[in-house]
């Protein structure tokens, strides 16, 4: 049986060409960077050079850029260190502003704020499709403003936010803008001038590349407070010693994700389509999560009432086909989702929204058989449900929103 993997959100299987770079610094150019002997200068040299490739990809300084251990350090880092910079400074700004629907590494990360740094922090709502508006970002701005942290592209339903406009108004304004990258690195552009973003978190394991290394764009003049000390690595920034196989494997597959993308954007926004099509014309009572349009191409985040998502995720387990009901960061709660909840569906039917998130790898005959098999699950679980949630519910729901 194909194993049919339907979770490339949660993270990718790390391409050949990456596997094939790392290799060469595990026992080659495995010196430690911050020695002085030849094999330490060979690999401070490395990562240098995965900087400079990096940086022409952002459009950016490649001092600009700092390795982070993956997207949540990377988000806590943006958040805490400019926080605790403002305060160092002595200037009376902690405010932030963000989304409902954000991932929880910044969600989590204001909570914390708003609790041991005394931040104030507001959290817009977001419209039907999970966008947020513009207008709300500037109208909540006040004089104590000190940071916008909006993502790029949601991991859960995949719409892209409108981030260049967001961008604008926080300069207009003198705020500092940060973005979660992480879910768009494969598939927008990542230019930090065009985005008119300060800070931009992007992380490798949703590129092909290897878990565990992330980085951080900082645009020069900003100061942060390190949230790691130590030895002093990366310009004082994030102490420790560097993972320079992951920092290698995510330059390379950064620039292959980035080189390929107008093409990959093609083929999985076609199956993707097709795979939403196909569930919404086969099996009752069932909804796109997500902008129609204005999301990434191999995200397909459906509804369906009546059942639990987890249940059909289970079972579709058993035909080798392999989902999620959300962020994989929260898979151990049985919460509904809360980027669902955002945009205005009721808990009754946020429990039976499942994400399935295409690939490479992902074949036409792949998205037939999850069509095949998918009614048939439904059917039985619905048969078992002590649920029956009536879907002009749920559309009024939606249009109040």
């Amino acid at each position: 049986m194909r194993e049919i993997y339907l979770d490339n959100a949660a993270t990718t299987k790390v391409r050949p060409e990456v596997k094939e770079e790392m290799l060469k610094y595990l026992d080659i150019v495995y010196g430690n960077p911050g020695s002085f002997h030849g094999i330490g200068l060979d690999a401070k040299d490395a990562i240098e050079d995965a900087r400079e490739r990096i940086s022409k990809i952002l459009n950016c300084k490649s001092k600009e850029i700092v390795f982070t251990g993956g997207g949540t350090e990377s988000i806590n880092f943006a958040l805490k260190g400019i926080v605790k910079a403002m305060k160092k400074s002595g200037k009376e700004k902690n405010h932030i502003i963000t989304a409902k629907s954000e991932h929880h590494a910044v969600l989590e990360t204001c909570e914390y704020l708003k609790k041991f740094e005394n931040c104030e922090v507001t959290y817009l709502d977001v419209d039907e499709y999970g966008m947020v508006n513009p207008k709300d970002v500037e109208d909540a701005i006040k004089e104590n403003t000190i940071l916008i942290t909006i993502m790029y592209a949601n991991n859960e339903i995949g719409t892209i936010n409108p981030i260049e406009n967001i961008g604008l108004i926080a300069r207009k304004n003198n705020i500092y803008f940060h973005t979660d990258a992480c879910q768009a690195a494969g598939y927008c552009s990542l230019d930090v001038e065009q985005l008119n973003v300060d800070m931009m978190t992007v992380n490798a394991s949703k590129l092909y590349g290897p878990k565990g290394v992330g980085l951080l764009y900082v645009k020069q003049g900003i100061q942060l407070i390190p949230l790691i000390h130590g030895g002093g690595q990366e310009r004082n920034l994030r102490s420790g010693t560097e993972n320079v196989s992951g920092i290698m494997g995510f330059a390379k597959a950064l620039e292959l994700a980035q080189s390929e993308k107008e093409n990959e954007v093609l083929i999985l926004t076609k199956l993707r389509d097709k795979l939403v099509d196909g569930v919404l014309e086969r099996v009752p009572k069932t909804f796109l999560n997500g902008h129609p349009t204005k999301r990434l191409p191999n995200n397909a985040n459906v509804t369906i009432l009546d059942i639990e998502g987890e249940a059909l995720t289970l079972y579709l387990n058993e035909y080798g086909i392999f989902t999620s009901t959300g962020s994989a960061c929260t898979s151990q709660t049985l919460d509904p989702s809360h980027v669902v909840i955002a945009t205005g569906l009721p808990y009754e039917a946020a429990h039976g929204s499942i994400r399935f998130t295409l690939g490479r790898e992902t074949t036409e005959a792949d998205v037939d058989k999850v069509l095949e098999v998918l009614p048939g699950i439904v059917k039985i679980l619905r048969q078992i449900s002590p649920v029956n949630v009536a879907a002009e519910h749920i559309i009024e729901a939606r249009r109040q929103k």
